[in-house]
């Protein structure tokens, strides 16, 4: 194409006008070359877009080199119309435009060869990839890379497992499930019968809910007359994890379908067609147990599938793309779309949440077995029993030093952990481990641990000044609540109380006026009242209304009362005390915080724990009655 732009292109070298016959030629050529480059149809269609046609066919040099000008520039706006002067210099400038278009036309006709050369070349490469594919398939599944993961595989397996903290310390025996004595025999219980039921077990975190299940099969399967057999599952699933897929493509609890167009479908079903059941946890517990640990926190309609599933006893696996005439699909398939899979196991589910936030559905279909908070003397215990298992000794203080900062059995075990690993650490060549306490106080400092029961009771007495009881969750809090009485203006009296109390709370102090006013005749409204809850606690019920009362009577009278009695119990403005809940919570709350002496009303009576050991549980009916036993002799 150059060698064609030269031929035709006339010399500018001399300095010599050229002659307007010079230039048609020129211009002629340029015009050639053009077509040459873009072929004859397409310069047209061109010229025609960029309103250049017109301008090609007349015969005025000027309009022509107009012409060239908007088919070399592609611009369609060019209007002026050179004058005969300027048509040297405006032909210098197209002749290198196009010089430049041949030049890149050229390079493109090269790349695009060298493009269909590589294609060529990788194509063949192509046909002798499948060809060495099939080969590897007639030879086997293996090669060299395979075998090496294989071998990589093998000695990983091979190897000596680390040793792990979580094996070693699990309650084997349902004796070292500490503190939980009682709900260990109901939960044993309700497994060895011929008709073992659903159990729902409530209770703190950390108090040995999951391995009480465990321990509980284990311990049930060792019967002459067990329900289960020696070889039954144990499945255990955390609830927070379970999740309801509404395309039901994955469903790890009850099972999914892997439909030949979903990525997962074994690829001889996918190719026929053929839809593949994927068997979930339910099956797996099959005829043993199916554990569920926060059970609380499933989703709604899952939980409602699984409901479904303890009635039937049977899971079912529906897809549209299952045929039943289809004379490829294999049986065990057929019977599974067709019959169902058995899912016959007993649902033991585990959560920390109140009984009143589960599903009344689920309720309705379970045992209800509770899980007590435990003791200093619980952990403790744990403590030691964690030291055997591990063969260390503890210095003598240990495990009470331990029981002071946690509530938590697996929490305690962690504490004791690290304080033998520090031990370890320090002492690397030493055979017998002895765990200090300032090795425990270390260890609890770099946790940024703190005692869990700030408030201790203590003997002796106080003016305005009570122990009331509250609750949250499973577990009971002590709270100090004080009072101070001042002489006001006649009628004129202001109470004031805690405004993070709650408001139910502050009802209690104006029932508490009324009482106080038919006990010893005094209107509180002469009184400016300052009714206080230490550290500003939140009371979210009216269970404070007796303590309330007690403390405003007591400064208003300046009668002491016992520091080591902790009361609870809504008050009536008849002087009643009324019933409130948690009632075992608040017993153990006041138990961990020293409490001697416990004031509930006379309706929760049947509440209180049998076996009750170091508190004393003193039930009431109205204020005289708690005003006697709290007041000073």
């Amino acid at each position: 194409m150059q060698s064609f732009l030269k031929r035709f292109l006339i010399s500018n070298d001399s300095n010599e006008e050229p002659t307007p016959d010079q230039l048609k030629l020129e211009i002629d050529a340029l015009y050639v070359v053009l077509s040459n480059l873009y072929g004859t149809d397409k310069l047209i269609l061109k010229a025609s877009k960029l309103e250049a046609l017109d301008l090609m066919r007349s015969e005025d040099l000027g309009e022509r080199v107009l012409g060239l000008q908007k088919l070399a520039n592609d611009d369609p706006t060019l209007k002026n119309v050179p004058q005969i002067k300027e048509i040297p210099e405006l032909l210098r400038g197209i002749e290198e435009h196009i010089a430049e278009t041949v030049a890149k036309r050229s390079v493109e006709d090269r790349l695009n060869q060298a493009v269909a050369e590589r294609m060529q070349e990788k194509h063949e490469e192509y046909i002798k990839e499948i060809k060495s594919q099939v080969l590897k398939e007639l030879g086997g599944p293996e090669n060299a890379q395979t075998l090496k993961k294989l071998a990589l595989l093998e000695k990983m397996n091979a190897a000596k497992p680390l040793s792990s903290a979580l094996k070693v310390l699990r309650p084997k025996a349902p004796e070292e499930i500490v503190g939980q004595s009682n709900a260990m025999q109901a939960l044993l219980a309700k497994l060895a019968t011929p008709f073992p039921q659903h159990i729902l077990i409530y209770g703190p975190p950390g108090v040995g809910k999951t391995s009480a299940a465990r321990v509980a099969l284990e311990t049930v399967k060792k019967l002459s007359d067990s329900p289960f057999n020696a070889d039954a599952p144990f499945i255990e699933v955390d609830g927070t994890t379970l999740r309801w897929d509404p395309r039901d493509i994955t469903n790890p609890l009850l099972g999914s379908v892997h439909d030949p167009i979903y990525q997962g479908a074994r690829r001889d079903l996918a190719d026929t067609g053929i839809p593949e059941p994927k068997l979930g946890l339910v099956n797996d517990a099959h005829k043993g147990v199916l554990f569920i640990d926060e059970i609380g926190e499933m989703d709604p309609i899952l939980l409602n599938k699984l409901l479904k599933v303890l009635e039937d006893k049977r899971v079912f696996f529906e897809s549209s793309y299952y045929d039943p005439h289809n004379t490829q699909i294999p049986l065990y398939i057929k019977k599974i779309f067709e019959e169902g899979v058995p899912a016959d196991f007993v649902l033991i589910g585990a959560t920390t949440r109140d009984p009143s936030d589960l599903n009344p559905a689920l309720r309705s279909r379970c045992a209800e077995v509770y899980f007590v908070p435990l003791e200093p003397s619980h952990i403790a215990e744990i403590v030691k029993q964690a030291s055997r298992k591990l063969d260390v000794q503890l210095e003598e203080n240990i495990p009470n030093i331990i029981s002071e900062y946690v509530i938590e059995g697996r929490k305690a075990n962690s504490i004791l952990l690290d304080a033998y690993g520090l031990a370890k650490f320090k002492n690397p060549d030493r055979k017998n481990i002895i765990i200090t306490e300032e090795e425990v106080r270390e260890v609890l400092r770099s946790a940024r641990l703190t005692p869990y029961v700030h408030q201790k009771a203590k003997a002796g007495y106080d003016i305005g000044r009570i122990l009331g009881l509250g609750v949250s969750g499973f577990l009971g809090s002590v709270l100090e609540i004080e009072a101070k009485v001042f002489p006001g203006p006649a009628g004129k009296g202001d109470i004031r109380f805690n405004e993070t109390a709650g408001s139910m709370a502050r009802d209690a102090v104006f029932n508490a006026a009324a009482v106080i006013r038919s006990l010893t005749g005094e209107d509180l409204k002469n009184y400016d009242i300052h009714v206080n809850v230490v550290g500003g606690g939140r009371i979210d019920g009216p269970s404070a209304g007796l303590a309330t009362t007690m403390a405003i009577y007591s400064a208003l009278k300046n009668h002491p009362l016992r520091k080591d009695v902790a009361v609870t119990g809504e008050i009536s403005i008849q002087g009643k005390v009324k019933p409130v809940g948690g009632i075992y919570e608040k017993i153990f709350g006041a138990k961990q915080a020293g409490v001697k002496t416990v004031l509930i009303p006379e309706e929760n009576k049947s509440e209180v724990p049998t076996g009750l050991k170091g508190i004393e549980v003193i039930a009431v009916s109205n204020i005289q009655d708690a005003l006697k036993i709290a007041q000073a002799d």
